[in-house]
């Protein structure tokens, strides 16, 4: 077994990569970007050595630069995780050249699937079911043409070096067919440098089916079940789930063996995935085989109760398969969502910023977490805006779901947009639950998960308030007046209100504190509520409806969670203080503080419940005001000096009466 390993790559699969081969005792190297010096896989690792700038061809495909790190650290081995160099042949070679241990296939497995048109080659000459289509080499547009007549409308174009949905058209009649053949040529040409084109006849409702493979390099292969990843985003997947549901034990032998012959024949070693379209009559076909780990393996890892970065890791050191087909264990059911930085409601762009707010759900048997990020975290404009996989499992697909409601549920992120509420969506979708899939699912039901909100922000503009008050209190619950840090006192009044905006809509809240809690005013709905701030969690009775939520304030926004919506608000806060008890005399400091605004002049006349002078502390305004109609006589303090609880601000004297 390796001493040391080099992980190339980052993220969440390298965090991954790490905790299995520290498990089995292996040290490990990390190789970062500038963008990712101080990132959670580079403070996992034992050592990590600098690539170059953020973007990746200046880092993470650096494939010179991260042999020779490998070589000068004594890395005996590299694991490419999945993207970056993962399924690059010349690296793989590079590293066999060097003396260095690719943790995956051989470069001529890697080589023979690089390619979409040669692979299906290889798979019809082992007999591996293919979807009609043609695959070879001509390319001139006639005879593509005559080609397509010959497999049938509708057809699929797909980049035959292409992956990701770049150089992938949908052609549904004869007359569209140069067209989206140029097209899907210059996105190939422009994203793989090569504009080879394959098609293939396009079935309406397939199911994205894909089997995991495991070889050694003593002849023995195993499949380990099927994963379906049929809800998919722009050709990307979204939800994976393994077994598959409303799947026989004959489908998943036949399709397991298919993959197994598929492995087989191209002399594979080490974790690959055959994906194939499962359609509704019930056959499959061979789609292509990615030669490395997938992005969705924990969900197999779940169902089978083993560790396939460790498999990798002891197939790669020259040791056999751990089990043999006939002991690989089938338990329960596993769902994986992957948690983006991105705007489904905006075609899913990609967010970027910081994540000011990250809260997971707790780790257990039940629920595991794949991250490669923290708190505080900037996720970048240079790499997949992927935060985090969600995985559940328990004994049947419905538990199994009812543990996704949940673990959504408690999943809190702020600072950037996240697809989290329209994940909530598709679990919770009726069309999930009776596992109606196919890979248009988003497409068919875009009316439903694409529907706007419907809840009013009142509620949350309540407990945004809330929080931002109680917040600054010095006590986690308040019950009287006096024990407020916000400047009530004996014979005083005070009242504070909150200017919110949310989607550059203003909205004003007030709230007068009373012996048994607070009547919040939005508008001219008052309500009395009591409530209580422990950390980040907010219990609140509202009209007898009590709940509890999560509230984070990063700068000057507040965040709300309300089940698995976020609610962000900009605020503004100013504290009224005024004397009851003496209309003449001073006018003092409720508390330590900054003057951030002096609006008056000795000798000025002011009017009842004009504001004087504008103090700042922890963040809020506290208005001094005027308690009747009047003269100042004297102002003691200036704009930015400090000021101490309880001076003398004004000298302010009322006006007589006539």
């Amino acid at each position: 077994m390796f001493n040391k390993i080099l992980i190339a790559n980052r993220g969440e699969i390298a965090c991954r990569v790490i905790k299995t081969a520290h498990a089995m005792g292996i040290r490990c190297v990390a190789v970062y970007s500038e963008a990712d010096a101080n990132a959670r896989h580079v403070q996992m690792a034992d050592e990590a050595y600098l690539l170059g700038p953020a973007p990746s061809k200046a880092s993470y495909l650096r494939a010179d630069k991260i042999l020779e790190i490998a070589l000068k650290s004594g890395a005996q081995a590299i694991h490419p995780g999945y993207g970056f160099l993962s399924e690059n042949e010349d690296f793989a070679k590079q590293c066999a050249d060097a003396g260095v241990v690719f943790i995956g296939p051989p470069v001529s497995a890697i080589a023979a699937m690089g390619s979409k048109s040669a692979a299906k080659a290889i798979m019809q000459d082992a007999n591996v079911p293919l979807v009609p289509g043609y695959h070879g080499d001509n390319q001139d547009e006639s005879f593509l043409a005559e080609q397509a007549e010959q497999v049938g409308y509708p057809l699929l174009l797909k980049a035959a070096y292409g992956g990701g949905g770049k150089g992938m058209k949908v052609v549904w009649q004869q007359s569209e067919f140069l067209e989206q053949l140029q097209s899907a040529k210059r996105e190939a040409i422009n994203g793989f440098g090569n504009d080879k084109i394959l098609m293939e006849r396009y079935l309406t409702k397939p199911r994205h089916v894909e089997i995991q493979v495991f070889a050694d390099n003593f002849g023995n292969a195993v499949y380990l079940h099927e994963r379906d990843c049929s809800i998919q985003r722009r050709h990307q997947k979204v939800i994976e789930e393994a077994p598959a549901p409303n799947f026989s034990n004959e489908q998943r032998r036949a399709m397991g063996e298919a993959a197994v012959t598929a492995a087989k024949a191209i002399g594979y070693a080490g974790a690959g995935t055959v994906e194939f379209l499962f359609d509704e009559d019930g056959s499959f076909y061979f789609m292509e085989m990615n030669t490395r780990l997938q992005v969705e393996h924990p969900v197999t890892e779940m169902i089978t109760g083993q560790d396939l970065v460790k498999w990798q890791l002891l197939v790669a050191s020259g040791q056999p398969l751990p089990l043999t087909q006939a002991q690989i264990p089938l338990d329960g059911h596993a769902i994986e969502v992957r948690v983006y930085a991105e705007d489904p409601d905006n075609n899913f762009l990609p967010a970027t910023g910081k994540l000011t707010y990250l809260r997971q759900p707790d780790a257990n048997r039940h629920v595991r977490v794949d991250t490669g990020v923290v708190e505080n975290d900037e996720v970048s404009p240079f790499y997949d805006p992927m935060i985090a996989k969600l995985i559940v499992w328990d004994e049947s697909r419905d538990r199994a779901i009812a543990r996704m409601r949940r673990a959504l549920d408690d999943y809190r992120i702020a600072g950037v947009k996240t697809n989290l509420n329209f994940l909530t969506r598709l679990v919770e979708h009726p069309a999930f639950a009776a596992a109606e899939l196919d890979t248009h699912f988003i497409e068919h039901h875009q009316a439903t998960l694409f529907a706007p909100e419907q809840n009013e922000p009142t509620q949350a503009l309540i407990l945004a308030a809330l929080y931002l008050l109680l917040k600054r209190q010095p006590a986690q619950s308040v019950s009287t007046p006096w024990q407020s840090a916000l400047g009530w006192r004996i014979n005083e009044s005070a009242q504070v209100e909150f200017s919110l905006t949310q989607d550059e809509v203003n909205h004003r809240v007030v709230i007068t504190q009373q012996a048994n809690g607070f009547v919040v005013c939005v508008g001219d709905l008052c309500l009395q509520i009591s409530a209580q701030l422990q950390l980040d969690e907010l219990s609140a009775n509202i009209g007898g409806h009590q709940m509890r939520v999560r509230v984070n304030q990063a700068k000057d926004t507040v965040s709300v969670f309300i089940k698995q919506q976020r609610f962000d608000f900009e605020y503004k806060t100013t504290v009224e203080v005024a004397s009851t008890e003496d209309a003449a005399g001073s006018l003092k400091a409720p508390m330590n503080g900054t003057v951030v605004a002096v609006l008056v002049k000795a000798g000025q006349l002011v009017e009842a419940g004009q504001t004087l002078l504008v103090m700042e502390a922890m963040k809020m305004e506290y208005a001094i005001k005027a308690p009747t109609a009047g003269t100042v006589n004297a102002v003691f303090y200036a704009t930015g000096d400090l000021v101490k609880d309880g001076v003398e601000l004004v000298d302010f004297a009322a006006a007589t009466e006539a």
